[in-house]
């Protein structure tokens, strides 16, 4: 820590006597330290935009119902396989507003496929803010008020339907809400397990920290997909998809805290030999309190980016666990269960709007890296 002549300080920064201290932002000097990594953080273009867009996500969730003009296993029987639909604006040059063609299945018998033709002579106006079927916002409020519908007589399938006639645009709405939601259970898991763990072994040593590395090497040591797969197989077969889903949470997180636990383990064998840590020590605080109010707010800046780069890994988890049928089942619905659909080469080579849903999968996990890359840096009091 260095003093400045008028008598302030400035941690960690030399004090050199040919910088002008007139030029100093004063603002910046006296901003409390969450303004200076906001502004930080804010110049990082793609951790900001990355920011908004899982922000928006989430907020989006307890509202998927509403969104998705049909709910996730409503089939029609009719449209089996159906190709994405657009939404179009003008008809014969002429601005009509919102409004779908319909469209009639033609069984193809030379390729046996599905074909469908759309009848661009008779537009169907789009209905807003309609009823459908129900579902419930929020998870808990019944409702059937959906935000558009298509028409009686046609259909709305943005991205297509699936080889149930279920719309892909409306389950991957609904199944964005278990896919995003695996991740911050895990990590809430791995973040329990990781601190603890970490935190004791870093403070205490000696024996104590012996035996806690030689359990996180042996759980490192172990094939990470291999034990996945024998965790999620012992699952019951008869437990609901809620029992399933909160199982496969407790997996992956107690799977992802070894990690963790070395990265606070060897923060905390730095930090506890700072003065403040004996000082405090010598004033009766007790190992817990030290822990709590001194080591882990210096180390909470790690620990936010160490989230936004964890969940990532779980969301591709339960979807690799999903797509391999020994993660969420039927009918619970999320985007691992979905691509569960695109397993056939041949289904997709012929219908490839069966695979989108790994589009949100790859948009979301390079939105967490941007968001913590971002976080990192802008936590980092050493990078300019």
């Amino acid at each position: 820590m260095s003093q400045l002549p008028d008598g302030r300080y400035i941690d960690d920064a030399p004090y050199d006597p040919n910088v002008d201290l007139s030029a100093l932002d004063r603002s910046d000097m006296d901003a409390p330290n969450w303004v200076l990594v906001w502004r930080k953080f804010k110049r990082h273009k793609l951790g900001l935009i990355s920011g908004i867009f899982l922000l928006l996500s989430y907020l989006m969730l307890p509202f998927a119902g509403f969104i998705a003009p049909y709910t996730p296993n409503e089939r029609n029987a009719d449209y089996l396989y159906a190709p994405p639909q657009g939404i179009s604006l003008f008809h014969e040059g002429s601005y009509i507003g919102p409004h779908v063609y319909p469209s009639t299945a033609i069984p193809d018998l030379e390729r046996f496929v599905w074909t469908y033709e759309f009848d661009e002579t008779v537009p169907m106006p789009l209905q807003f803010f309609c009823d459908g079927d129900d579902y419930n916002l929020a998870g808990f409020i019944p409702s059937d008020t959906h935000l558009f519908c298509a028409p009686e007589g046609a259909t709305v399938f943005l991205f297509g339907a699936d080889r149930l006639g279920r719309d892909v645009f409306s389950r991957i709405l609904f199944g964005a809400q278990l896919s995003l939601t695996v991740g911050l259970i895990g990590i809430s898991v791995s973040f329990l397990l990781g601190i603890t763990f970490g935190s004791i072994a870093g403070y205490f040593g000696g024996r104590t920290d012996w035996t806690i590395q030689r359990v996180i090497e042996i759980l490192r040591s172990l094939p990470e997909l291999p034990l996945w797969l024998a965790l999620s197989a012992a699952v019951p077969s008869n437990w609901g998809p809620v029992a399933v889903f909160f199982i496969i949470s407790i997996i992956l997180g107690i799977l992802d805290w070894p990690g963790l636990a070395r990265a606070v383990r060897s923060k905390f064998l730095s930090l506890r030999e700072e003065e403040y840590v004996r000082a405090a020590e010598m004033m009766g605080a007790k190992p817990g309190r030290v822990i709590r109010r001194h080591l882990l707010p210096n180390f909470m800046s790690h620990l936010i980016a160490s989230a936004t780069l964890s969940i990532p890994a779980m969301i591709l988890g339960e979807t690799a666990l999903s797509f391999l049928g020994l993660g969420l089942r039927a009918p619970a619905v999320s985007w691992g269960v979905m691509l569960n659909d695109a397993q056939s080469l041949v289904a997709v080579e012929i219908y490839p709007w069966i695979a989108i849903p790994m589009l949100p999968i790859i948009i979301v996990v390079l939105a967490f890296n941007f968001l913590g890359d971002g976080l990192r840096d802008s936590l980092d009091p050493y990078k300019g």
